[in-house]
């Protein structure tokens, strides 16, 4: 594994195993839960690291910590020079650039800390904009299970808002901090425009969502704004995209799937899907599931649609593994 591809939380995994379980262990005490979960979840992934790969971890660490130490004792002009003096004008510049990005405080920090209900609880009541702006501040999870259980016509015009979100101005941002302030301790303020929301976010949170609530957004923003609705489409992967898959992919994500979630997928599935994923598994295991998808029925709509959910969180979770390749809005480019 190359240094260079390594993401910001393999990288923090590392520091952490080779800090050994006790220092690791103090440092764990100055994290939120989540974050403890998420670190976790990376040390467990993390894998075999080559000794140069380590060292080259470390080396940004310190450099990291030390450029954070230099700017609160002496603030910034006192940094760039002891910077400079140890690492040349260069590193220095790139060290202070990424200080000054971690310092920005992000608006609405503290729904991070909420979970989904409480958030839920509080802003439930305030317009489909302001909705909006607090939610593309959260993590796609967290916004999916607030837009899920708001009433149906508020949950359409939140989705329309997110999307359609590209800036807000600090003072948009302070006008409904200070609505919530009574209700959240430790609201932040913004100091610029920040871009927010967008097409990629809602998308994002729509691939969170669970595929009742999926189908019925679609569906009622399609009857607003269509077009819309198909943009945002075309940015998720769904279901009804494994016809896009090439047969590779889909023999991998089957490999990975309960055969009960295939059956109960497939009987809410065009003829399209079944011959594909038919094509794809062992004339042993076609027979099975034709005698499955025959023997099974009255199945409630709600079982289908969560096993359809179950396969697509497999598809997504091997696609971010890299061990296959989903199209989205037919815009991927593929190199054979």
């Amino acid at each position: 594994m190359e240094n260079s591809v390594l993401s910001p939380e393999q990288k923090a995994a590392a520091v952490i195993v080779s800090l050994g379980a006790e220092k690791a262990s103090k440092l764990y005490k100055h994290l939120s839960e989540s974050e403890i979960e998420k670190l976790t979840i990376e040390v467990a992934k993390l894998g075999h690291l080559k000794q140069a790969e380590t060292e080259e971890v470390l080396d940004e660490f310190y450099k990291t910590c030390l450029t954070q130490k230099v700017v609160t004792d002496g603030g910034m002009e006192y940094a760039r020079s002891v910077l400079e003096k140890a690492f040349g004008e260069s590193t220095a510049q790139s060290l202070l650039d990424k200080l000054s990005k971690s310092l920005k405080t992000r608006p609405f920090e503290f729904i991070r800390k909420s979970n989904a209900k409480t958030l839920l609880s509080f802003l439930q009541h305030e317009r489909p904009q302001a909705i909006a702006l607090v939610l593309s501040y959260a993590d796609t999870d967290q916004a999916a299970t607030v837009i899920s259980e708001l009433p149906k016509e508020k949950r359409i015009k939140v989705v329309e808002c997110v999307a359609r979100m590209e800036s807000a101005s600090p003072d948009a941002i302070k006008i409904v901090e200070n609505s919530l302030k009574k209700k959240f301790e430790n609201i932040l303020t913004s100091s610029d425009f920040t871009t927010i929301g967008g097409i990629d976010y809602i998308a994002d949170v729509m691939n969170h969502m669970d595929r009742g609530n999926e189908k019925y957004i679609f569906d009622e923003l399609g009857k607003e704004d269509e077009e819309l609705a198909d943009v945002i489409r075309k940015k998720m992967f769904v279901f009804e995209d494994i016809v896009s898959m090439d047969n590779r992919s889909i023999q991998r994500f089957i490999r990975e799937c309960d055969i009960k979630d295939i059956v109960y997928a497939l009987k809410g599935s065009d003829e399209n899907i079944k011959s594909l994923v038919f094509a794809n598994v062992s004339t042993r295991m076609a027979e099975s599931i034709r005698s499955d998808l025959e023997v099974t029925v009255n199945v409630r709509l709600r079982d289908v649609e969560e096993a359809q959910q179950r396969i697509v969180a497999v598809i997504r979770r091997l696609e971010e593994a890299g061990e296959l390749i989903i199209v989205k809005g037919g815009k991927d480019e593929i190199i054979v």
